[in-house]
């Protein structure tokens, strides 16, 4: 029997297994930022132990770092305490640091990727769900609690149950304006917000070797909310040319090994997996959330349901509940809802292939932001928002209309100024459309960059397979 990308990776860093199921993961690489890391600093401090491998570990503010003028004085004095607070851990424990004002600051899961800090083979570790995002350069990515990150600084190491694995099988390829966001949102549509539950998912097939990377890391990112506990995807050629001459990838001879390691890492044709599932991504339309959590998603061309499709009692009063919080009728069809606000931003939407993406409709359609929309867009990282002024989508989107903003998560968490206001309607190329997650009393629709830059510029949403897209960013 073949091995796994995950078997291949999880044996090679297994330091030892316990009676009870929990098997002892040496861990590569190690991301912190400042909400979920303090408490595990404090706990580190109490117990007289020093950080094992400042080397090893990476510090960055993303989570409310402001992203208007960060000249200005923050008036959120949490915010102004929560990174005071890493700066200081970092500084005592001598770990790198991305600040506010660092020219490579940016979200924590697109710098790892963008400064080759994650690279295949690797285990990797972050407070933070959407870790995931990592293994779509073939690591093995985990998203952990404070009590597992003070573990991970004091050992370098974690303790965890093997996940169980579930295989992803894509074929065709995706239609001119549908984006792997869609396809992110078509998957958990269909096995359900809780259908990965336990497994690590491996994205295969025809569909996601045609994808770059930057689209494979939307994919891997949206993984955890259909309940799974991390996501892979075996390298190809495309992820060595991502990784190549990065800041924090091998160099000479050691890239040399490293390409020689990577080629033993894709999936044997003969590996099993615990599930599998198989989707066609030929026939795609772009997807819309309606209700408050991901899973509750249809196409641009339907209408969203009502309880009374549902047979299971609990299924209609999730479903009653979710239109009453969205503010929806039941059956009100996706191209009659209008949307108040835009936000393009996010670990999942926010690299700069996304922002090209959103750019073409801009530049394609001639139009400017409906007058009725706020509409914003949140480079993943500076480096990001600098490549995207060199090649001019800049100033596509400030000609239109859109706010063009500094790096951070923003209104994906709505920790800092950025938020929906109560009761008003985004469009939001982020990954969670729960209850209050973009600013309190805020109604979410998850969707692709293309389908929210049309919204912003429509003042509602439509076929993102109608549009004219121009060719920019090259």
């Amino acid at each position: 029997m073949g091995a796994t990308i995950f078997d291949k990776v999880w044996d090679r860093h297994l330091l030892s297994d316990s009676p009870d199921g929990q098997s002892l993961i040496y861990v590569d690489r190690h991301l912190v930022h400042e909400v979920t890391s303090p408490v595990a600093f404090e706990g580190l401090k109490a117990a007289g132990r020093k950080v094992r491998r400042p080397d090893l570990t990476f510090a960055v503010m993303d989570h409310n770092v402001p992203t208007g003028d960060r000249s200005d004085p923050n008036p959120d004095d949490l915010s102004v305490r929560q990174m005071g607070t890493l700066k200081a851990n970092a500084v005592g424990s001598q770990i790198a640091l991305l600040d506010i004002f660092n020219p490579l600051q940016g979200i924590v899961h697109v710098i790892g990727p963008e400064l080759g800090f994650t690279i295949p083979g690797t285990t990797l570790v972050c407070g933070d769900s959407h870790t995931t995002t990592h293994g779509a350069l073939g690591a093995v990515a985990f998203g952990i609690g404070t009590t597992e990150v003070e573990h991970v600084l004091a050992t370098q190491s974690i303790w965890m149950a093997k996940p169980k694995q579930m295989a992803v099988r894509t074929r065709g390829a995706l239609p001119r304006g549908v984006c792997s966001k869609d396809l992110a949102l078509w998957v958990i549509r269909n096995i359900g917000t809780g259908g990965a539950f336990g497994h690590v998912m491996e994205y295969k097939g025809e569909t996601v070797e045609r994808m770059s990377v930057e689209e494979r890391m939307t994919l891997a990112n949206m993984a955890v909310e259909a309940g799974a506990r991390s996501a892979i995807m075996s390298p190809d050629e495309k992820v060595y040319d991502y990784v190549r001459g990065k800041p924090f990838a091998p160099q000479g001879r050691d890239w040399e090994e490293a390409m020689e390691y990577w080629d033993t890492l894709p999936s044997d044709p003969s590996a099993a997996y615990d599930r599998s599932v198989e989707f066609d991504a030929g026939r795609l339309e772009p997807q819309v959330t309606w209700g408050t959590n991901p899973g509750m998603t249809v196409g641009v061309t339907e209408a969203i349901p009502g309880p009374e499709d549902f047979e299971d009692g609990g299924a209609r009063a999730a479903v009653g509940r979710s239109l009453r919080y969205i503010g929806l009728a039941p059956h009100t069809r996706v191209k009659d809802i209008e949307v108040d606000v835009v936000f393009i931003g996010s670990c999942t939407n926010a690299r700069f292939s996304d922002l090209v993406q959103a750019a073409r409709v801009v530049a394609g359609s001639h139009m400017k932001v409906h007058p009725s929309v706020k509409a914003m867009v949140v480079p993943g990282s500076q480096s990001v928002r600098r490549r995207a002024e060199e090649a001019g989508l800049d100033k596509i989107f400030r000609d239109a209309g859109f706010d063009w903003r500094n790096s951070g998560c923003s209104m994906c968490i709505a920790m800092n100024e950025d938020r929906v206001p109560s009761g008003k309607r985004c469009a939001s190329t982020s990954n969670r459309n729960f209850e209050n997650r973009q600013g309190p009393g805020g109604r979410t629709h998850l969707v692709s960059p293309v389908m929210a830059a049309a919204a912003a510029l429509h003042g509602r949403f439509v076929d993102a397979r109608e549009l004219d897209l121009a060719d920019v960013g090259e």
